[in-house]
């Protein structure tokens, strides 16, 4: 059998998970309604709706990408209180205090936890090594196109080095049992809160026990989130937003790092179009290891400029556990890009722990 033949290509679908039971432990399922709250679960509420819409008649009027109460929805990524300059929109601490006032029902309790998912995918998975888990669970933004393209790019790594790849978008799979199997967990543009406390408490355990993680594009661009452990401690840094006049810019990635291993072969940088991310803080701060900045010089940020040193590609120790994330990723194209394939494919090996490179020092 060829070494094509070994590598790994599980894919776990909804037509092969064993459907479990209704979520119960979602992480905002007994928070009082807020202007702090996901804006899905205020439209979820007829009550709460009902009260917004008193409190500011051009809630009725919002547009379909921000009123969107079945997921993907981009109203898992927004509150109240971050949308609250639109025209009209009432004092925000009244508002605050009134939506607080209504009582959470069993209902809203349950449509809160509807997103979230229990289910698992097939308990086998195919020889190679390293052992790697692609999620592609997502509750907020679809990066649809974004998705299926870096998916196809794993596929042919994984064939072309006999790793294994097993692939799905249910949370299930965020078990201890479940994690344990794996070298490396690979969030492919995941947007959303998507995972259970009991999830978030395995995912935790697994990355500071020695795990792997590699994040791309859009599993760090949320607008607002909801696990302060995730942006702050696993990715490192928090989404302030991307140009749109245009939104899809030619810029130059510089690589940084020359030691590690992630950009090795990279050269001094190169230049690609994509959706150019820029963060409320600079995740060096915070202790990460920055292997490729943007250069702003080439493109036009706006008022989204972070200036001269402008991270967009990093890793950090968790733990003993090793985390990789990539800015780069928005239009399908950039998983064709030479030089961003060789950044990602050398991400895995390095998150896997099969380079030199390690974590247990911390650092």
């Amino acid at each position: 059998m060829t070494k094509t033949c070994l590598a790994a290509l599980l894919l776990a679908t909804l037509g092969t998970a064993a459907q479990a039971a209704p979520v119960t432990d979602c992480p905002l399922r007994d928070a009082p309604f807020s202007v702090d709250s996901p804006l899905i679960d205020v439209l979820l509420s007829p009550r709460a709706t009902a009260a917004l819409q008193q409190a500011w008649p051009g809630a009725k009027a919002l547009p379909a990408w921000q009123a969107r109460t079945e997921v993907p929805s981009f109203a898992t990524l927004l509150t109240l209180r971050s949308i609250a300059g639109q025209p009209g929109f009432p004092d925000v601490e009244r508002l605050d205090a009134q939506l607080r006032a209504l009582p959470v029902t069993n209902a809203d309790r349950t449509a809160r936890c509807a997103r979230y998912d229990n289910d698992a995918p097939p308990a086998a998975i195919a020889p190679g090594a390293p052992r790697l888990l692609v999620f592609e669970k997502v509750n907020g933004y679809l990066h649809g196109p974004a998705i299926q393209a870096a998916r196809d790019a794993l596929k042919v790594m994984a064939q072309r080095h006999g790793w294994s790849l097993t692939i799905t978008d249910k949370a299930g799979a965020m078990t201890p049992a479940s994690l344990r199997r794996f070298d490396a967990v690979i969030f492919n543009n995941v947007s959303g809160d998507v995972l259970t406390l009991s999830q978030r408490a395995a995912f935790k355990a697994y990355m500071e026990g020695g795990g792997g993680f590699v994040g791309f594009h859009g599993s760090g661009g949320d607008p607002e989130t909801f696990w302060d452990w995730y942006v702050d401690t696993l990715v490192g840094a928090r989404f302030k937003g991307h140009p749109m006049k245009p939104q899809f810019q030619d810029a130059r990635v510089v690589v940084e790092d020359h030691s590690s291993p992630v950009v090795a072969g990279l050269g001094e940088g190169w230049t690609m179009s994509d959706e150019w991310y820029s963060f409320k803080n600079n995740p060096r701060a915070g202790g990460a290891r920055i292997l490729a900045t943007l250069d702003e010089r080439t493109y036009t940020p706006g008022d989204l400029a972070m200036g001269s040193d402008h991270p967009l590609v990093w890793t950090r120790c968790v733990g003993r556990g090793r985390s990789f994330y990539s800015a780069i990723g928005h239009r399908p194209e950039a998983y064709a890009e030479a030089h961003h394939l060789r950044l990602l494919e050398q991400a895995v090996v390095w998150a896997a722990g099969k380079s030199a490179a390690d974590c247990a020092a911390g650092r």
